[in-house]
Protein backbone atom coordinates (compact mmCIF):
# COMPACT_ATOMS: atom_id res chain seq x y z
CA UNK A 1 0.00 0.00 0.00
CA UNK A 2 1.30 3.46 -0.86
CA UNK A 3 2.05 6.16 1.70
CA UNK A 4 -0.81 8.29 0.35
CA UNK A 5 -3.35 5.46 0.81
CA UNK A 6 -2.10 4.88 4.36
CA UNK A 7 -2.39 8.61 5.13
CA UNK A 8 -5.98 8.82 3.91
CA UNK A 9 -7.18 5.81 5.90
CA UNK A 10 -5.44 6.80 9.14
CA UNK A 11 -6.72 10.40 9.13
CA UNK A 12 -10.36 9.41 8.76
CA UNK A 13 -12.92 10.78 11.20
CA UNK A 14 -14.79 8.31 13.43
CA UNK A 15 -18.25 8.73 14.95
CA UNK A 16 -19.51 7.27 18.22
CA UNK A 17 -22.55 5.12 17.46
CA UNK A 18 -23.89 5.74 20.97
CA UNK A 19 -23.95 9.55 21.13
CA UNK A 20 -22.80 10.91 17.75
CA UNK A 21 -19.49 12.43 18.93
CA UNK A 22 -17.05 12.69 16.01
CA UNK A 23 -13.35 12.11 16.64
CA UNK A 24 -11.42 14.35 14.26
CA UNK A 25 -7.72 13.38 14.11
CA UNK A 26 -6.74 16.92 13.12
CA UNK A 27 -8.12 18.19 16.45
CA UNK A 28 -7.38 15.15 18.61
CA UNK A 29 -8.99 14.96 22.05
CA UNK A 30 -7.50 17.56 24.40
CA UNK A 31 -9.84 16.45 27.20
CA UNK A 32 -8.13 13.03 27.28
CA UNK A 33 -4.61 14.23 26.31
CA UNK A 34 -4.77 12.99 22.70
CA UNK A 35 -2.60 15.36 20.64
CA UNK A 36 -3.83 16.88 17.37
CA UNK A 37 -2.72 14.81 14.37
CA UNK A 38 -3.19 11.48 16.18
CA UNK A 39 -4.90 8.94 13.94
CA UNK A 40 -7.82 7.00 15.41
CA UNK A 41 -5.88 3.75 14.93
CA UNK A 42 -3.08 5.18 17.11
CA UNK A 43 -5.41 6.04 19.99
CA UNK A 44 -4.99 3.63 22.89
CA UNK A 45 -7.52 0.76 23.10
CA UNK A 46 -8.55 1.91 26.58
CA UNK A 47 -9.64 5.33 25.25
CA UNK A 48 -13.35 6.08 25.68
CA UNK A 49 -15.70 8.61 24.14
CA UNK A 50 -15.29 11.95 25.96
CA UNK A 51 -19.06 12.57 25.79
CA UNK A 52 -20.71 9.27 26.75
CA UNK A 53 -17.86 6.98 27.80
CA UNK A 54 -18.42 4.39 25.03
CA UNK A 55 -15.53 2.07 24.15
CA UNK A 56 -13.35 2.64 21.08
CA UNK A 57 -15.03 -0.33 19.37
CA UNK A 58 -18.33 1.64 19.32
CA UNK A 59 -16.93 4.07 16.73
CA UNK A 60 -17.51 3.80 13.00
CA UNK A 61 -15.36 5.24 10.23
CA UNK A 62 -16.83 8.33 8.51
CA UNK A 63 -13.98 8.99 6.10
CA UNK A 64 -12.25 12.28 5.54
CA UNK A 65 -14.02 15.59 5.84
CA UNK A 66 -12.32 17.20 2.82
CA UNK A 67 -12.96 14.36 0.40
CA UNK A 68 -15.82 13.97 -2.00
CA UNK A 69 -19.07 13.06 -0.31
CA UNK A 70 -20.68 9.70 -1.03
CA UNK A 71 -19.41 6.16 -1.37
CA UNK A 72 -16.01 5.81 -3.04
CA UNK A 73 -17.31 3.05 -5.33
CA UNK A 74 -20.01 5.35 -6.75
CA UNK A 75 -17.84 8.42 -7.36
CA UNK A 76 -16.94 7.39 -10.92
CA UNK A 77 -20.58 7.35 -12.04
CA UNK A 78 -22.81 10.25 -12.97
CA UNK A 79 -21.86 13.36 -14.91
CA UNK A 80 -19.09 14.46 -12.57
CA UNK A 81 -21.33 15.37 -9.65
CA UNK A 82 -20.41 12.28 -7.64
CA UNK A 83 -16.77 13.36 -7.41
CA UNK A 84 -17.64 16.80 -6.01
CA UNK A 85 -17.19 17.72 -2.36
CA UNK A 86 -20.15 18.66 -0.20
CA UNK A 87 -19.32 22.36 -0.50
CA UNK A 88 -19.09 22.17 -4.28
CA UNK A 89 -22.46 20.41 -4.49
CA UNK A 90 -24.06 23.04 -2.24
CA UNK A 91 -22.62 25.83 -4.37
CA UNK A 92 -23.96 24.17 -7.52
CA UNK A 93 -27.45 23.69 -6.07
CA UNK A 94 -27.87 27.10 -4.45
CA UNK A 95 -26.09 28.87 -7.28
CA UNK A 96 -28.55 27.28 -9.71
CA UNK A 97 -31.46 28.45 -7.57
CA UNK A 98 -30.13 32.03 -7.51
CA UNK A 99 -29.63 32.03 -11.30
CA UNK A 100 -33.15 30.66 -11.79
CA UNK A 101 -34.59 33.31 -9.48
CA UNK A 102 -32.73 36.08 -11.31
CA UNK A 103 -33.98 34.70 -14.63
CA UNK A 104 -37.53 34.74 -13.27
CA UNK A 105 -37.15 38.37 -12.14
CA UNK A 106 -35.74 39.34 -15.53
CA UNK A 107 -38.99 38.18 -17.16
CA UNK A 108 -40.76 41.17 -15.57
CA UNK A 109 -38.53 43.49 -17.61
CA UNK A 110 -39.87 42.18 -20.92
CA UNK A 111 -43.06 44.25 -20.71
Amino acid sequence: MSDRATETTTLDRHECRACGYVYNPKKGDPKNAIAPGTAFTDVTPTWVCPVCGARKSMFQNLGQMEGASGFKANQRYGVGVNSMTEGQKSLLIFGGLVVGFLFLLSMYGLQ
